[in-house]
């Protein structure tokens, strides 16, 4: 595991968007000519987009790019039951199984989002929506030159298939963001017609037009919510080309893609095979990549990446390094406590817990200085807490004075700062203090619940490269008289234990679009409590952060969502449901130099693969990939 490790994504697969635009007020006009005028190429949660209807390309991606070539790496994102380490199944979609990383890539979805803005998405299998004066009913108007790569035609009770199919026997997490379609329907074979609840997360109808569209047809005869390595019949980019369980899988371009000239697609989808390859540990897949097994690495290791990027093609040019900046909301990262578990319910508990950790040390230590402490669920953004609250913020939280903490109703709970000892005595101390009075004593030298019974801590992780981080916070805990231990185990096992909830305490890293909304749900909320395979695994429960995620949802403009979501973190940050880890608003990325990429990266993703293309040139300098 790095320093980045998996929560749902490395760097977050899932920054949904938010819902619906409000409808443009027009002239009486014929019906045909209404009909045209309410036509729009595009969605985002407040209405706003950057690119006109006409628009050719987006503003990040290189027309004039070349196909062809290869492109590998170590996946750094992952969508609902994929893998980082591994994969056994092709069907990334459902809970059961590991799927294996870029699946999404072999199916075409309704909409694409745009990488330099928000939340923004224009048209891919749809080349427009009408959507009602209510924002509840989305009619999405199929292209007709849509087809799947067996050549069938692409219609709308396809996309009506696939959309029922996923709420009812998909993943928990899509589960979950579509319980407010309450219907889909064909009005034809060229209009698809979603309706949603009232009160539905502005967010729901992107993540709607993000999903994939799978083929009638091909699961007529085939179980949708069972695992399998049969490659599926896609609509994308790309198809499932060849694979080794476990080790590699690559993705062929589909040459004669019927998307590939959309304005969306344009400079995107440029290399012919792209390929994922899978280590169990870290370590080694560095030496892979300084061995040229595979071309292109994001670094999540602050040991690597300042002590090891020194072999021969670094020294000689044909390896690169670069650091991307990262404008998307950083997000949480950190020890999240299942407060399922009866130890883990008392507040002053967590706290003392908290308090136990010296980042400082292990930023200097461990890590090169290279981080800045998280303190927020939405770090790194104007949507994170700071000081005193405003007027708008108080607004929200006065209705909750008294069923929660007064600290809310002051500066926002941030970490202690340590003095880098690795055992901040002051601090030690004072968790100390905190167990007593939270009724957790000592006895024979432990500490020991009210019941009488020893307090112990498993840790669970599935990479050892994360356990020299685990170490000395697992030293203090033992200083508090807290039993502690680290526990390793293989990525699949982890998986359904963190989908199970049966753990102690996990490492989770999530972040949020720059306008979150039902998505909130999934982490926060009560009812994600108690979904299986929800990414909600601290556990939290509680009506007040489930009234303040409505009020982020239902925000009627910007400026409302940010209130909403800093009173929202400072309900969260009081309640002491995770130790914060660390972050950094950068991407460190190393290439081998046989690559091409456009001038401009996209603010709101790194744009790789996506927009890079493999440069032949460049290529015949260095010797050739080794094959699998």
């Amino acid at each position: 595991m790095s320093e980045r490790p998996t929560g749902l994504t490395r760097r977050n697969a899932l920054l949904v968007g938010a819902g619906a635009a409000a409808t443009l007020v027009i002239s009486p006009l014929t019906a045909s000519e209404a009909a045209a005028q309410d036509e729009r190429h595009g969605i985002s949660g407040f209405g706003d987009l950057k690119y006109p209807a006409e628009f050719k390309q987006f503003d990040y991606a290189n027309p004039d790019s070349p196909k062809g070539g290869l492109f590998s790496q170590i996946g750094s994102t992952r969508q609902f039951n994929q893998n980082f380490l591994t994969f056994n199944s092709l069907n990334s979609y459902i809970l059961k199984g590991d799927a294996a990383l870029g699946m999404e890539l072999t199916f075409a979805s309704l909409m694409k989002r745009a990488g330099d803005e928000p939340d923004a998405m224009y048209g891919l299998a749809a080349r427009a929506v009408r959507i009602s004066a209510d924002g509840l009913t989305y009619r999405f108007l199929m292209r007709p030159e849509a087809t799947f790569h067996d050549g069938s035609r692409m219609t709308a009770p396809d996309v009506v298939f696939s959309l029922n199919i996923l709420k009812e026997k998909g993943h928990p997490i899509i589960t979950q963001h579509m319980r407010d379609v309450s219907g889909v329907e064909a009005a034809d074979d060229a209009t698809v017609v979603v309706r949603f609840a009232a009160g539905r997360g502005r967010d729901v109808p992107l993540f709607v037009a993000s999903l994939p569209i799978f083929s009638r047809a091909y699961y007529a005869k085939r179980a949708f919510d069972e695992t399998t390595l049969e490659p599926p019949l896609g609509s994308g980019p790309y198809k499932v080309g060849k694979f080794e369980v476990g080790r590699f899988i690559e993705y062929e371009r589909v040459k004669d893609w019927w998307g590939a000239d959309l304005p969306v697609s344009v400079g995107h989808n440029n290399f012919d095979t792209l390929r994922y390859e899978f280590y169990r540990d870290r370590d080694v897949a560095f030496e892979g990549f300084a061995g040229r097994n595979y071309l292109f690495r994001e670094e999540f290791t602050s040991r690597i990446w300042a002590t090891r990027y020194n072999f021969p093609a670094i020294k000689d040019g044909r390896v690169k390094r670069d650091v991307l900046p990262d404008d998307t909301p950083s997000g949480a990262q950190g020890w999240f406590f299942n407060t399922r578990r009866e130890k883990f319910k008392n507040r002053l508990l967590r706290e003392a817990l908290i308090l136990a950790f010296d980042f400082e040390w292990t930023n200097k230590s461990i890590m090169y200085g290279s981080y800045d402490r998280t303190h927020s669920v939405f770090q790194n953004s104007n949507m994170m807490a700071v000081g005193l609250p405003g007027a708008d913020e108080l607004a929200l939280l006065e209705p909750f004075r008294g069923t929660v903490p007064d600290e809310v109703f002051g500066e926002p709970f941030v970490p202690p700062v340590t003095d880098g000892s690795g055992q901040d005595r002051n601090l030690l101390r004072q968790a100390s203090a905190l167990l007593q009075k939270a009724g957790f004593p000592i006895k024979d030298g432990r500490r020991v619940m009210p019941n009488g019974e020893r307090i112990s801590i498993e840790f669970l992780i599935e990479d050892p490269s994360f356990q020299p981080h685990h170490m000395p916070y697992i030293k203090n805990l033992g200083t508090l008289g807290v039993d502690a231990n680290l526990r390793i185990v293989d990525p699949a096992q982890l998986r359904r234990r963190m989908d199970d909830f049966d753990f102690d305490v996990v490492v989770q890293r999530f972040g949020f679009s720059s306008i979150p909304g039902d998505s909130l749900r999934s982490y926060f909320s009560s009812q994600a409590a108690a979904l299986k395979g929800s990414q909600n695994l601290a556990g939290m429960a509680d009506p007040v952060i489930d009234a303040l995620i409505d009020k982020v949802i239902a925000a009627a403009t910007r400026p409302a969502l940010v209130s909403a979501c800093k009173a929202l973190d400072r309900v969260i940050r009081a309640g002491r449901y995770w130790v914060p880890h660390w972050y950094k608003a950068s991407h460190w990325i190393a290439y081998w130099d046989v690559f091409g990429r456009p001038a401009t990266k996209p603010r709101y993703a790194r744009g790789i693969p996506e927009t890079w293309w493999y440069d032949a040139n460049k290529a015949q300098r260095g010797p050739q990939l080794r094959g699998p």
